[in-house]
C-alpha cells in the first residue's frame, strides 16, 4: 500500500547555531527506515512525468520502487545506468524546479523526496559495496576529455561505459571541477566527490591534472595523438566583477577565488594554513547559490557579521530556497533591494566599508525579472573588512582562443547544438557552462549524456 502522507519524510539536519560553526555537511541523510517510508509514498505512475524533469533521465520510479522493498543496492544498479554521480546529484541538484516540481503528489501536498532518495541510496552503496565498478570491454577508440566537472565526468562516464579508452585533462592539480573547487564542505563532502570519481577510474577512465589546455596542449594536438573526437567541458571559471571602485583593495575576493581556497586549500580543516583572510564583518554581493555558499562559509570561518547585498527581492532571487532558509537559521543578514556603488578602504589599502544605493522594482527586464531601479539620494555604508563578489562567471577564453574553426558567442561561451552539444569543428562536441554560461551541476551533466551519445554516433559513423 502506497504511503498517502502529504508531506515529505524530514530530512535530519545539524542545529542551526553548532552547524554554523563547523564544515561538517548540513543534512543528516536519511535512516533505512526513514528511505522506506518516504520511498513508499511514490504512486509509481503510469506516465512517469518526473523522469521527464530530469535533465540525465534518471528512471526514477523504478529505483524508488527497489527502496520502497528495501532493495538498496538494485536501487544503486538503477541509478548508474543513467548518472555518474549519484551522490552529488542527491545533494546539489534543485529538484524542486526539476523532477519533484512534476511529481503528481505535489498536486494536493508536497513531492515524493526525489532527491533525498536519490542521495540515500547512493551513500548506502558507498558504505555497503565493496566490489569496485567492473571495467567495460573497450571497443578500440579514444576520446579526449577537457576538464574534470560535472559535464566532463558524466561525459567520460557514458563514454566508458560504452567501451571507449577516455582520457580526462584537467587544469587543476585535482579532478572534480565545481564539484571540489566551488560548492562548500557543508553542502557535498569532498570525500563523496572522489568516491565517484575513484568509480570512473575503476572504469578506466585516465584523469590527468595540471594540464592547462590551449597551453599545454591543443585540439589539433589532441587529433594528431590520435584521438577520434575531443568534449569540451572547461567550465566558467573567469570571475565577473562590477567594475566599481574599490574592487582591488586587500579583503575583495571574487567568490570564485574565495571558495577556492576554502576547498582546495582546505581552510575547512583546522590543521591546515590557507592563506586566506578570515573577516569579521563580511558583505556578499549577489543573490543566487553561490552567494549563499561564500555567505555561509564566511560564517563558518568566524565572520561576526555576514550580509547578503542583493538589488532585487528574495523573489527574485535565483538561489535554491533550501539555501536561502539554510542561510537565514544560520544568521546571515539579508540586506535586499540594495546595490552597491563603492568599496572604500582604510590608509592602509584594506577594506573599511561597502557604500550602497537602496532600490526599488520597475517593470520586468528581459530575464522576466522586475528591474531594480536606483533611489537617488538613499546611499548608506556598511562597515565590513571583507567584500566577496558572486555576481557569476564567464568562460575562460584560452581554449576557443587556441583552437581553429570553434565558434563563440559575445558572451565567449562555445556555440554547440543544444541537442547533439556538437560544435562548429567537426568532431568536437562541448557541454556545461563552457557552453551555457554559469549554471547548474544536473544542467552540465544532461549536456554531457547528449554529448557522449553524440560522440558514439560520430565515431561509429566513420567506420
Amino acid at each position: 500500500m502506497p504511503n498517502m502522507t502529504m508531506t515529505k519524510t524530514p530530512m535530519p539536519e545539524q542545529d542551526p547555531q553548532v552547524r554554523s560553526h563547523n564544515f561538517e555537511e548540513v543534512a543528516l541523510g536519511y535512516t533505512q527506515e526513514m528511505a522506506v517510508s518516504e520511498a513508499q509514498r511514490c504512486l509509481n505512475c503510469k506516465n512517469k512525468p518526473c523522469v521527464g524533469g530530469c535533465p540525465v533521465l534518471v528512471p526514477i520510479p523504478e529505483f524508488i520502487a527497489h527502496v520502497a522493498k528495501g532493495e538498496f543496492e538494485e536501487a544503486y544498479q538503477v541509478l548508474s545506468r543513467a548518472t555518474s554521480l549519484p551522490a552529488v546529484c542527491g545533494r546539489v541538484c534543485p529538484q524542486e524546479t526539476q523532477c519533484e516540481s512534476k511529481c503528481v503528489r505535489g498536486i494536493k501536498g508536497e513531492p515524493v523526496g526525489i532527491g533525498r532518495l536519490e542521495r540515500f541510496v547512493a551513500d548506502w552503496h558507498m558504505k555497503n559495496s565493496k566490489e569496485a565498478p567492473a571495467k567495460p570491454e573497450q571497443n578500440g577508440h579514444r576520446v579526449a576529455v577537457i576538464g574534470a566537472g560535472p559535464a566532463s565526468l558524466t561525459c567520460a562516464g557514458d563514454l566508458a561505459n560504452m567501451g571507449y579508452q577516455v582520457t580526462v585533462y584537467e587544469a587543476l592539480h585535482t579532478a572534480g571541477g565545481v564539484l571540489m573547487y566551488g560548492i562548500p564542505q557543508f553542502r557535498l563532502p569532498k570525500e563523496i566527490v572522489q568516491k565517484e570519481i575513484d568509480g570512473l577510474r575503476a572504469k578506466g577512465v585516465t584523469i590527468l591534472t595540471d594540464m592547462v589546455m590551449g597551453k599545454v596542449l591543443t585540439v589539433d594536438e589532441l587529433f594528431q595523438m590520435g584521438f577520434e573526437a575531443v568534449f569540451i567541458g572547461s567550465g566558467a571559471g573567469l570571475p565577473n566583477f562590477m567594475n566599481i571602485p574599490g574592487e582591488g583593495l586587500v579583503g575583495t575576493y571574487s567568490a570564485n577565488e574565495f571558495l577556492t581556497r576554502v576547498n582546495l586549500m582546505k581552510a575547512y580543516l583546522p590543521e591546515y594554513d590557507t592563506p586566506i583572510l578570515r573577516p569579521r564583518r563580511a558583505a556578499i554581493v549577489g543573490g543566487g547559490n553561490v552567494a549563499m555558499d561564500a555567505a555561509r562559509t564566511a560564517k563558518r570561518l568566524g565572520a561576526e557579521q555576514v550580509y547578503i547585498v542583493y538589488r532585487r527581492s528574495e523573489a527574485e532571487m535565483p538561489a535554491r530556497a533550501e539555501e536561502i532558509h539554510h542561510a537565514k537559521e544560520e544568521g546571515i543578514e539579508f540586506r535586499l533591494l540594495t546595490n552597491p556603488v563603492a568599496i572604500h578602504g582604510d590608509e592602509n589599502g584594506r577594506v573599511r566599508a561597502i557604500e550602497c544605493v537602496e532600490m526599488e522594482l520597475g517593470e520586468p527586464d528581459a530575464s522576466g525579472r522586475r528591474r531594480p531601479i536606483e533611489k537617488k539620494g538613499s546611499n548608506f555604508e556598511l562597515p565590513i573588512d571583507c567584500a566577496i563578489i558572486a555576481i557569476g562567471n564567464s568562460p575562460n577564453p584560452l581554449i576557443p582562443a587556441n583552437t581553429k574553426g570553434l565558434e563563440v558567442n559575445r558572451r565567449g561561451c562555445i556555440v554547440a547544438d543544444e541537442e547533439t552539444m556538437a560544435t562548429s569543428r567537426p568532431g568536437v562536441y562541448a557541454a556545461g557552462d563552457a557552453v551555457s554560461g554559469a549554471a547548474t551541476v544536473i544542467l552540465a551533466m544532461g549536456g554531457g549524456k547528449k554529448a557522449a551519445k553524440s560522440i558514439d554516433e560520430y565515431i561509429r559513423s566513420k567506420k
